[in-house]
């Protein structure tokens, strides 16, 4: 039977890089027409299966430039060829969402594992044999561990923020999960060489793999290691690898190498290296100590009416009477932070996502996770403990070629801080001052005499229902509905 339907034209910019025509279509059926910067780099040779380390500014379309090529070159029914690792939980459902809109129009499956729900809507999913699974790096390890994940016929491997993934705190998982790959990091080596890569491969499967799999893999990473070289160092030779990030530091680059093989293309979109924000992001920052935070806060957001607005915080516990707060006083919002059960974590986004609120107030968990189209505004109401943490907290407004402002609240002791995160993006970041806002004094020191510990309760007033969106207490010529 044929098809009817009519669809958009298909991406001739996209076609010219050798992408197949059935992703095309998914492309256009999504209105894709150009490629970003990063895209039209990385594509082209990661459909040579080479090993990739690619980096880009937040915004402009990693997962497409990694996701695009993957998917032209999987083989539908063949089970699992391509693991996804990314470093939270709303990155995984992100970035498997962009990857099945992507593949639409083929049979290729796309699924994402990720704590925080029943394992056996994994184990569902994985019966199922997809051949692209997006995970985060413990339910992953959970998974291999109960032998429900195989990666014997992996083909592909990527990991999103690689800057995130190879940090301290992930370090160990992401050696666990790769040591179980056949083929990790099997360039050439002079002979003596060889036999310490095969010694620190022995070591790192036992230790992993366990006594099920393990010597199976030693003797097939022994084999491949004592093979001709020139099929060691070949595309085909093994699993590709993609790294990609927002940002590089040489110890991470040094890192990611041991786990690929040569030659390795590093691919830099053009100013990726040097200022690594989006030039459409306006940024600014604001002097306000922290008992004049909330009143600076309030008096921002009547001004600028953003459409879409994510505020960040350092702590759960800061996040959570921030959205108390605000609610109280009639702006619809709510925050997300990992004291959330996953259930409403993805409730809470896809709220966000559809307008039903227009503030979401959020932890760090959320910086790298959060693509969502229209966020006007990213307000910095505490100044991100890592520079780098900064660009992709405000890489989630000016996507994909849109504007945004965003705005970051500054103590007169956190003049150093502002300083290392101007060197970070190499600008200096402009002060804005609000209309209305009278600094105040420091507050009075605490009572000599602590307060009655049992005081009588006194009942929270009730939010007004009437007036839970942010423009609901402004003039109605300032109201966006």
């Amino acid at each position: 039977m044929s098809d009817k339907t009519e669809h958009p034209p298909l991406p001739e910019a996209f076609a010219a890089l050798g992408v197949r025509n059935s992703i095309l279509k998914g492309l256009a059926d999504i209105g894709f027409e150009k490629p970003s910067e990063i895209q039209q780099l990385l594509i082209p040779v990661a459909m040579t299966g080479v090993d990739i380390l690619g980096q880009a500014r937040t915004g402009t379309g990693k997962t497409a430039a990694f996701g695009i090529p993957v998917l032209c070159r999987v083989e539908a029914g063949t089970g699992t060829q391509c693991l996804i690792l990314t470093p939270t939980r709303e990155l995984a459902v992100q970035v498997s969402e962009d990857l099945r809109r992507f593949a639409h129009f083929t049979p290729v499956k796309v699924v994402a594992v990720y704590g925080g729900q029943k394992i056996q809507g994994d184990i569902k999913a994985l019966s199922h044999n997809p051949e692209v699974v997006v995970g985060t790096p413990g339910r992953v390890i959970d998974l291999l561990d109960r032998g429900l994940l195989k990666l014997s016929g992996i083909r592909f491997i990527v990991l999103d923020e690689v800057d995130r993934m190879l940090d301290i705190g992930f370090r160990e998982d992401i050696r666990n999960i790769l040591s179980r790959l056949k083929g990790m990091r099997r360039e050439s080596q002079p002979a003596p060489q060889r036999q310490a890569v095969k010694a620190m491969e022995a070591d790192l499967l036992v230790e992993h793999t366990g006594d099920g799999g393990g010597n199976r893999a030693i003797d097939q990473g022994s084999a491949a290691l004592e093979g001709d070289d020139a099929k060691i160092n070949s595309p085909q030779a093994g699993h590709q690898t993609i790294f990609v990030s927002a940002t590089f530091t040489e110890e991470i680059e040094r890192l990611a190498r041991r786990y690929m093989r040569e030659p390795v293309e590093k691919l830099v979109a053009p100013g990726a290296d040097e200022k690594p924000t989006v030039d459409k992001v306006e940024q600014y920052y604001l002097s306000a100590e922290p008992w004049d935070k909330y009143k600076l806060l309030r008096l921002l957001l009547k001004r600028e009416q953003p459409d879409l607005a994510i505020i960040f915080m350092r702590t759960k516990h800061g996040a959570e009477k921030l959205a108390k707060n605000l609610t109280h006083d009639g702006i619809s919002c709510r925050e997300i932070h990992g004291n959330l059960a996953q259930n409403k974590r993805d409730a809470v986004m896809k709220g966000f996502k559809g307008g039903k609120f227009d503030v979401l107030v959020a932890t760090d968990l959320a910086s790298r996770g959060i693509d969502v189209a229209g966020v006007s505004h990213i307000i910095n109401y505490d100044v991100p403990e890592d520079p780098e943490v900064y660009v992709h907290r405000i890489g989630r407004t000016a996507r994909m070629g849109a504007g945004g402002k965003a705005y970051m609240f500054i103590t007169k002791e956190q003049g150093d801080e502002l300083t290392k995160i101007e060197n970070t993006i190499n600008m200096v970041i402009p002060v804005d001052t609000v209309e209305g806002f009278v600094p105040r004094p420091p507050p009075e020191k605490a009572p000599m005499f602590a307060p009655n510990p049992n005081p009588p309760a006194q009942k929270a007033p009730e939010p007004d229902k009437n007036s839970m969106r942010l423009g609901a207490k402004l003039p109605s010529r300032r109201r966006r509905r």
